[in-house]
């Protein structure tokens, strides 16, 4: 067990069944309260994740704005999502876990393997990986609180091997959990995930840490491949889906079956509510970003392309409806 009440919770119902936790993992401009919502309607994991925050800006007078819909938590969430944190300053994360504490999380995770280059220039995300000192005073400041403090990483910057001794260095932290992406920043997602690697972090794991949770992500499409990677390595305690989602918004179903264009609709309808709800509320939203979910629906329909280009050319949460019922009507035969 950990040293975590929070995550204590969440592995005992997972070994109860005999199984990994599962998670959605956190995304920009994806896992926001809309969607983490609509993918626990379809098939709930046990853990949300937020998108990906800077600690700069919960605090920033003018920044923290922005923060107001990333950090939203609808009252109908539970349990309540981890708020992941990005960045490379130790007084911006010492200032930050005090507020979304306020907010009402109850769990943090330090994000150490963004790839995007913004975030690198920044000195944050996977460039941490390359400054040991940098990632100490981020955990450091972030630890400037009660809550637990997790971290999420890939596997090296450029090589693969530098593993090595990034992960040590990141087991020696004891967090309670330790969140493994199985690329180095430079292969982002072109290369396949290094599973080879899971039996010697795993090992690593046991010798330095054995209290520590091992989480890993990359390349797992739903909870049936999950399941397969975890029966192959049993060093590991959880299992991160990402990407999947956007093949498959039922991805964490335990016992998979076929779904219907009906169903897949019926959840559309469900996540244009949901975000008109979210607006209402006075919260900063942007219609461009709920486009991109529009493929994850119409996935395998006749007439796909057609829909998705139509999809894609609309404007509003109601133009999405008509082309909706445009489906349901027939008028794409």
């Amino acid at each position: 067990m950990t040293n975590s009440g929070y995550w204590n919770n969440i592995i005992k119902k997972a070994k109860s069944e005999d199984r990994p936790f599962f998670s959605l993992a956190p995304m920009e401009a994806v896992t926001g309260s809309v969607f983490r919502r609509v993918v626990a309607k379809a098939a709930a994991p046990d853990i949300f994740y937020t998108e990906f925050t800077n600690a700069l800006s919960i605090t920033h007078p003018i920044a923290k704005k922005a923060t107001k819909g990333r950090l939203y938590i609808d009252p109908a969430e539970a349990p309540k999502p981890i708020v992941q944190l990005w960045g490379s300053n130790e007084d911006d994360f010492a200032k930050a876990v005090v507020e979304v504490k306020k907010d009402g999380y109850e769990a943090i995770d330090l994000n150490m393997g963004c790839p995007d280059i913004a975030v690198i220039k920044n000195h944050s995300g996977s460039d941490l990986i390359r400054h040991f000192d940098t990632a100490q005073r981020v955990i450091d400041g972030a630890r400037r609180t009660d809550l637990p403090v997790t971290i999420k990483t890939r596997i090296g910057y450029s090589e693969v091997d530098e593993y090595k001794e990034w992960i040590p260095f990141l087991l020696k932290q004891k967090a309670p959990v330790l969140t493994v992406h199985l690329r180095t920043r430079e292969e982002m997602s072109k290369v396949p995930a290094h599973y080879e690697l899971i039996d010697d972090i795993a090992r690593m794991r046991d010798e330095i840490a054995p209290d520590t949770l091992l989480q890993i992500n990359g390349d797992i499409a739903d909870y049936q491949a999950g399941m397969k990677l975890a029966k192959e390595h049993s060093g590991i305690d959880g299992i991160m889906i990402g990407r999947g989602i956007f093949s498959n918004p039922f991805a964490f179903e335990k016992i998979p079956h076929e779904h219907s264009s009906e169903e897949l609709l019926s959840l559309l309808r469900y996540q244009l509510d949901l975000y008109d709800e979210f607006v209402a509320k006075g919260i900063p939203g942007h219609f461009a970003p709920l486009q991109r979910f529009f493929k994850i629906y119409v996935r395998g329909m006749k007439h796909a392309a057609e829909i998705r280009n139509d999809l894609m050319s609309t404007k509003t949460t109601d133009d999405a409806r008509a082309v909706i019922t445009k489906i349901e009507s027939g008028g794409y035969l």
